[in-house]
This record gives structure tokens, sequence and C-alpha cells, in this order.
């Protein structure tokens, strides 16, 4: 066959992954399915109807079937075609026209059923074998996408879940502090009332309830219309989503193992898919320098004719034809090498997006690990800040009904200690969001 057979191009691959926790290994997150990694169990649930119900999913789904059916069409032309045929032709002769016939019979019926062989071309040079096996590879390219499109999926479902976690106890956080806050705004009014306060104070005090009272109608807002996105990857209309646990019980491994870096490009899906299109263009340049050379195809046909139906199977009665045909270009105008130079320039184009989404892979990995890494610390540092700052709370306001501080103290503390609860929920969001783009960007979900 002409053209270049497809070898896998060489490229420089670490042997660790930046910011990788442990030594590398062969084992990593990537090898486990997603509903081993995702333990709560409605969000497994949600993922599930997603996979069944997505119409990005669905479509993929159709571009595989469609990638098949073209593979199907392309194969069929490697092989000679056979159908068969029949026909009944009456025909009456004028007595004026061309040939005489003064007292003969001007009317001629006959019958026809042949056999025939659509036009078949023996595949000398590979033009066929190439472009089938370019459709193979399209076929591939096609299913690997279908996976990418289920990993993406699963962590935008994990992602939106999340986010939808973190909001709930956002809103439980702004309402509880609203009602401590209506509680102090209280007793700091009937200490004006009794002499003992400054209008000031309340002035303050209210600062904090309506600072409270406004994040709550945030909070929802973001809520149903993050239940609204989730219900659009679950391939439904706009609805409630049901939770499982808290997000403050979501638990995550201590450790996860990166694997192998060279692993990486049998796991992530879209570089499967780039050397699948890499494939395809590689097979595209044989069809395309096949033309250089001739074309042999056949056509044939074998059958009976005659003008009785008794006797139209005899011997005499038999019809045939054979026709072998060559053809070879000899001027094209640049058509043919232009063709070419087109198909080469396709390969080169695709291995540089092979080779990019390598190396896109590994930056993905060492980001991810590096936030995962990071992330766990920021939380641990919060949860620190958020029980100072509770104990702060509670002195400032012991000091102040004490009468040895003032309102503001007091005030400041509440403040920030809620920023500090809203602050450490989003750490604990982060956190799992961590986890589910490392699972992402080791390649896993698709299993």
């Amino acid at each position: 066959m002409v053209g270049p057979d497809y070898k896998r191009p060489s490229g420089e691959i670490p042997p660790q992954f930046r910011a990788a926790m442990t030594p590398a290994a062969a084992s990593s997150i990537a090898d486990l399915k997603w509903f081993e990694v995702f333990e709560d169990e409605q969000l497994r649930d949600l993922i599930r109807t997603a996979l069944a119900q997505n119409y990005d999913l669905r479509n993929a789904i159709a571009r595989v079937d469609a990638a098949r059916a073209n593979l199907g069409i392309t194969q069929a032309d490697q092989y000679p075609n056979f159908g068969v045929g029949g026909g009944f032709t009456s025909i009456e002769l004028s007595r004026e026209g061309a040939f005489s016939i003064p007292n003969g019979n001007r009317r001629r019926d006959f019958g026809t059923v042949f056999l025939s062989l659509f036009t078949y071309e023996i595949d000398i040079w590979g033009r066929l074998r190439r472009a089938t096996e370019s459709a193979q590879a399209q076929l591939l390219a096609s299913d690997w996408n279908r996976k990418t499109v289920i990993t993406t999926l699963i962590s935008d479902v994990a992602t939106a879940y999340f986010n939808l976690l973190e909001l709930d106890m956002e809103l439980a956080i702004a309402r509880n502090t609203l009602g401590n806050r209506q509680e102090s705004l209280r007793l700091i009014r009937t200490q004006l009332q009794g002499g003992v306060g400054t209008l000031l104070d309340v002035r303050q005090g209210e600062q904090l309830v309506y600072g409270a009272a406004q994040s709550v109608p945030s909070s929802e807002q973001q809520i149903e219309q993050t239940e609204n996105q989730i219900s659009l990857l679950l391939g439904k209309n706009p609805g409630p989503v049901t939770r499982g646990r808290p997000l403050a019980e979501q638990q995550t491994p201590p450790e996860v193992p990166a694997g192998l870096p060279s692993s990486l490009l049998e796991s992530r899906p879209d570089i499967q898919a780039a050397e699948q299109i890499l494939v395809a263009t590689n097979a595209n340049i044989g069809v395309a320098k096949a033309a250089y050379f001739p074309a042999i195809t056949l056509t044939g046909e074998f059958g009976y004719q005659s003008t009785a139906l008794s006797n139209l199977f005899s011997g005499a009665r038999r019809i045939w034809s054979f026709v072998p045909q060559l053809t070879q270009p000899i001027f094209t105008a640049g058509r043919i090498p232009s063709q070419v130079e087109f198909a080469e320039a396709q390969q080169r184009s695709a291995l540089a997006q092979y080779q990019n989404a390598i190396q896109a892979a590994f930056r993905d990995v060492s980001d991810a690990l590096i936030r995962y890494q990071k992330v766990r610390e920021v939380r641990a540092q919060r949860e620190l800040l958020v029980t100072a700052l509770q104990d702060r709370k509670r002195l400032a306001y012991l000091r102040y009904r004490g009468g040895v501080d003032t309102m503001l103290n007091a005030l400041n503390s509440d403040q920030d200690l809620f920023v500090a609860e809203l602050s450490l929920a989003q750490a604990r969001r982060d956190e799992m969001l961590s986890l589910v783009q490392l699972y992402k960007a080791l390649g896993g979900g698709w299993q």
C-alpha cells in the first residue's frame, strides 16, 4: 500500500508528575470507577441519571453510530457488488422507416434477465484499504470523544452538586448569624431604652442585621440556579435536587495516587481521541498518493434475452459483457500534488494537536495535584481561624455586657466570624472540587 504506515510519535514523558504527593507508582485514582470515588449515594444517583439522559452524551453516542455507519460504507468499496435485474421490451417498427417491412411483423417483444457486477476497483495500491483505515480511526476517535463527554459530565455533575452543598451551608450560616444578630440588636435596643446604650450602638447592630439578612435571599437565588443547572445536566426540566450528606460530612482520601505519567496516555480519552485523528490523517496521505497510479476497474453483466419466455434460459439466448478498464492520470493541473500536500498538512496539524493534548494533560494533572494539597492546607487553617474567632466573639460580648469594652469590638468580632465561616464553607467545597478535578485530569470516570 502506498502512503506511510502509522507509528506512534515519540515524546518526552516525565518520570513523575510535578507536585506528586508520593513516589511514582503503577496505581492511580483514575483506575477507580466513579462510584468508588464519590461515596455520597445521592450524588451517585444523580450521575447515573445524567449518564442515562444527558443530551450532550446522547449526541456523542449518535456521532459514534454515524462513524460506524461510515466505516461500513467505506469497507463496502473494497468488495464487488452484485445485483439482479429483469425487464420486458415491446417495440413496433414503422413500415415506412429505415427498414422496409411490407408484409412482416412490425412488433417485437423480448424479455431480459441478468446478473450484473457493478464497477469494482482492484485495490492494487491500497487506496481503498487506506480509506478504510482512516474510517476505522475516525470511529475510534468518535468513541473516545464519547468517553471524554462521560468524564466531563461526571465532573460537571459532581462540581455542581458540591457547589449546591456549599450554598446550603452558606444559607445555614447566614440564617444562624441573622438570628444571633437580631437577638443582639434586641438587647441593644433594650439597653438604649434603659439609658445604658447609645443610638450608635443600635445603628451598628442594625448594620450587622441587614448585612446578614441580604445574604439569605442571595444564597437562595444561587441555590435555585444551581439546582436548575443540575437538572439540565440530568436532561430534566428545572426543579429541586435532593441532597445527601452535608458538605461538612463529605470525605476525601488523605492521599490520592497519581500513577505513572506514561499511563496517562492510555487513561485520558481526549489523548486517545487525538491519536486516532492522527491515525486517520496519516492514512489519508495514502489515499491521496494512490491517485498518482493507474486505477483498474471491472464491470460485467451476464444474463439471458429472448422473445419468448418459454425458451428464455436456453443457451442461444445467453448474453454477457465484461469490461476491464484502466485509467492513468496524465495531466490534472496540479490537483493530485495539491491533494497530497493537503493530506500531509492535515497530518502535521493532527500531530501538533496530539502532542499538545499530551502536554496539556501533564499540566492538568500537576495543577490538580498542587491544588489538592494546598486547598487542604487552606481548609485546615480556616478551621483554626473560625475556632479562634468564635472564642473572640464570646469574650468580646462578655466584656461588653460586663461594661469593660465597647459594643464596636463585639460587633467587629461578630462580623469577622461571619466572614470566616463563609470562607471555611468555601474551602470545604474547594477541597471536594479539587478531588473532582484531579480525578478528571487523570482520566478517570469513563470506565
